[in-house]
């Protein structure tokens, strides 16, 4: 079984950093409660305080389709296109240490 990371950048448009970031907090206790989600943080660019990176790490593929499921997830949806320019990247385990067992 092969965890599953999502990497996203999302670059707040001119005056929706405020709200882009409120969309982001409002998500992290739901998407860490998924029973699927081994992590989900937030980043903020210290160069570029507009610019945030989510990291996400899944159990599997199974999680992260669930994840896709949740309200919590089709409401971003709902809003993101309106607050940021986003990319994200998924990515598979190639090479990868863990000290904390998994």
């Amino acid at each position: 079984m092969a965890h599953i990371k999502i990497m996203g950048t999302l670059l707040a448009k001119p005056g929706k950093a405020g709200e882009l970031e409120a969309l982001l907090f409002s998500m992290a206790p739901h998407c860490r409660a998924e029973q699927g989600n081994l992590r989900w943080d937030i980043w903020r660019d210290q160069t570029k305080a507009d610019r945030y990176v989510l990291d996400e790490l899944y159990l599997n593929n199974a999680a992260v389709e669930a994840h896709h499921e949740t309200p919590h997830f089709k409401n971003y949806l709902s809003k993101i296109h309106d607050l940021a320019d986003r990319n994200a990247i998924v990515l598979e385990p190639a090479l990868v240490a863990n000290k904390n067992g998994w």
